[in-house]
């Protein structure tokens, strides 16, 4: 059989490659200009390489119990690694995709297809304008992955685009959202002010080390309005293969501080990775 090769291709935003995983059979690495975008396993979907990526699919497993099936909104696609996931531990799910790159679709389609029953929808356009034109009230989970680059863009950075997330949500529904940043976290103080000011409920997962602010890393933020579930959260993070920590309550309102909401009129990108953060070797 033919080892496969890596393919290579100028998209709407940005060099993509497909790179195999020589160590796993029909698994596949996306990168865009550089910076690690997806992992995905055609033959194992439920399989999450990412650690980051894993919180989330911790999220996912505790969004209700186990099998049933949700209405999931994804704003970035990559190469659907989470709705491929969903697909495979919640079947019957609907899930809505939002990704901007259309060239990036359908490369993704192309190479990598998803099943055609996986109730995966996928929409070419901007994750802003699809999710403030989406029906309120809609969907149970709202997992945000979007960056240009290596940056998240500045329009999903505001506390209008909290509200509008928000609007999205049932009341008991979830935010999840996938953040970069280091200390003395301006950027990530911002999204938690962004929404606190919406959210009655507030949790990040990390690792320690990034808590901490001794480097650069990714934090997953979450937002409900509707109490969420720390403690068996805490419990399976801590316990993963790249434990993690959940900071809520006191802990959480003491890294907020003094941080405010940052209207659409303020807002900025992402902070730029340190060279390397997020580099592949």
């Amino acid at each position: 059989m033919n080892e496969p090769i890596p393919v290579i291709r100028d998209t709407d935003c940005g060099t993509a490659r497909l790179l195999p995983d020589v160590d796993r059979d029909r698994a596949w690495l996306l990168t865009v200009d550089g910076a690690p975008q997806s992992y995905v396993d055609l033959d194992q979907p439920e399989h999450l390489e990412f650690e980051y990526v894993r919180r989330l699919g911790h999220v996912v497993d505790r969004a209700d119990a186990p099998g049933v099936p949700l209405d999931v909104v994804h704003l970035g696609g990559g190469a659907l690694t989470l709705p491929r996931y969903v697909a495979a531990t919640r079947p019957g799910s609907r899930q809505d995709v939002a990704e901007v790159d259309r060239g990036l679709v359908e490369l993704v389609g192309e190479h990598l297809p998803w099943p055609a029953e996986a109730g995966i929808t996928v929409h070419g356009t901007d994750a802003r304008g699809w999710l403030e034109a989406a029906a309120e009230g809609s969907a149970d989970l709202l997992i945000a992955d979007v960056f240009g680059g290596a940056r998240v863009p500045a329009h999903l950075t505001s506390v209008e685009y909290a509200r509008a997330a928000a609007r999205v949500l049932r009341a008991d529904g979830v935010y999840a959202a996938n953040l970069a940043d280091s200390a003395p976290f301006t950027f990530l103080r911002s999204q938690l002010a962004n929404f606190a000011a919406v959210f009655d409920e507030l949790a990040v997962i990390a690792e320690p080390a990034v808590l901490r602010g001794r480097r650069f890393g990714n934090t997953v933020l979450l937002a409900s309005r509707a109490p969420l579930e720390i403690a068996p959260l805490a419990r399976v993070c801590a316990a993963d293969a790249f434990p993690a920590r959940v900071a809520h309550g006191p802990a959480l309102a003491r890294l907020i501080g003094g941080a405010e909401p940052v209207r659409d009129s303020e807002a900025v990108d992402s902070p730029e990775p340190p060279e390397g953060a997020f580099g592949i070797g």
